[in-house]
């Protein structure tokens, strides 16, 4: 924003009316599948044992690799166990509550869309006695000061859909009796977690690695194998669930013996992804980059008077999924119809222009743009797709008034 400008109007603010010459070398800024790493080729595909059975030698290998590799990228404590599932984050979510449920009551949090699917597993599906839900509107957290120490408890660490995340984990109580399973598929390699007050935790590859779709991840502590060791469930485990025979956990799913046939192409892209994460210094190097990535997006909602995070708390908002709404006050008159066609406007012009695709807010989300500025994007094409941004806004707005 400039000094002179007023942010209860765009007419003083100084908008670009020629397009910009520059875009972004990468335009994709889907939030899942996200871009791929920096460099990334179809070369890094040669090795995939195309046509060759998971279960052959060197297929386990490769494998075994993707679990060693995630525990030493990300740090996560050795006596945790790592297995590969099939159904991308949605299948390693349902796992957890298909073995681990129902033993205690459940707290679920929901903020956005996928929580929302939590929700309704736990309370219509499962059916687990004494469920309780917290469900804010879009943009806000819960009070998840209400977790019952005594209860598991079901959440998301950040809200894809929403642009909202927890600010941290000093709620989960140090004494906890029950299991924390955390859905943290846009948090994980981005955000650092306190894995030991996380009890389960999942995410895709797909999402901030930069890899393909269709495979998941689960971490388990101790707390967990000793709950599915101890915790028969009332409901009927699918088999792409079952991770425990005649009362013990199948020892062969954490190294590498996927229950699904995983698509070996994908494996050699995931890896190529972990390996990458492994030469930019791990999760700790993920980080740095996502925290200049957002920075540069941050300071321009900032600076720009007609848009803000659809988050309205700064320490729960999103530095992967970044969403943020219009303030115009000409935006703002419209109807709901109006907005959303308005928002729909500036996402087509960014799309023909080859300047950002797969922008939009999620379709349950308030109108608005949805940018992932996870790990694998460039700075510099943040910094380049912004002036674009301007750009449409301004087309989208004198539209608007030339149609009044």
């Amino acid at each position: 924003m400039t000094d002179t400008a007023n942010t209860n109007t765009m007419t003083t603010v100084n908008q670009p009316t020629q397009k910009p010459h520059k875009k972004p070398v990468n335009p994709g800024f889907s939030c899942g599948p996200t871009a791929k790493r920096p460099g990334w080729s179809f070369d890094v595909l040669k090795g995939a044992l195309l046509g060759r059975s998971h279960r052959a030698k060197e297929a386990k290998v490769k494998l075994q690799q993707i679990i060693d590799l995630t525990r030493e990228t990300l740090g996560i404590p050795a006596d945790y166990k790592i297995g590969i599932t099939a159904g991308s984050d949605t299948g390693a979510v349902e796992m957890a509550m298909w073995n681990m449920l129902g033993a205690r009551p459940v707290d679920v949090f929901a903020w956005e869309a996928f929580g929302k699917d939590w929700v309704v597993d736990i309370i219509e599906e499962l059916k687990v006695p004494n469920a309780r839900k917290f469900v804010p509107a879009y943009g806000q957290l819960p009070d998840m000061t209400q977790a019952n120490p005594a209860h598991d408890i079901v959440f998301t660490w950040n809200g894809t859909a929403s642009g909202v995340k927890v600010a941290n984990a000093d709620w989960i109580s140090e004494q906890r009796e029950g299991l924390t399973i955390c859905d943290a598929t846009s948090a994980v390699y981005a955000m650092p977690l306190p894995w030991e007050k996380l009890d389960v935790v999942t995410y895709s590859w797909q999402k901030v690695l930069g890899s393909e779709a269709a495979h998941g991840m689960i971490v388990m502590s101790p707390r967990a194998i000793k709950r599915l060791e101890s915790h028969t469930p009332t409901w009927p485990v699918p088999k792409i669930f079952r991770i425990t025979k005649k009362g013990k956990v199948n020892e062969a799913f954490f190294t590498g013996e996927v229950i699904n046939t995983p698509s070996m192409l994908c494996v050699e892209d995931v890896l190529d992804a972990l390996n990458w994460v492994k030469s930019i210094g791990g999760a700790k190097g993920m980080v740095q980059r996502n925290q200049a990535n957002y920075k540069v997006l941050a300071d321009w909602i900032e600076r720009t008077p007609w848009v803000d995070f659809l988050a309205s708390d700064p320490a729960t908002r999103s530095t992967t999924s970044v969403c943020f709404v219009f303030t115009d006050p000409d935006y703002l008159a419209l109807n709901d119809e109006g907005r959303a066609a308005f928002a729909k406007r500036i996402n087509s012009l960014l799309e023909k222009e080859g300047a950002a695709l797969d922008a939009n807010a999620y379709r349950d989300a308030p109108p608005g743009l949805r940018i992932w500025v996870g790990s694998t994007v460039e700075t510099s094409d943040i910094q380049a797709l912004l002036p674009w941004i301007d750009w449409a806004f301004a087309t989208a707005k004198s539209e608007l008034r030339a149609a009044a």
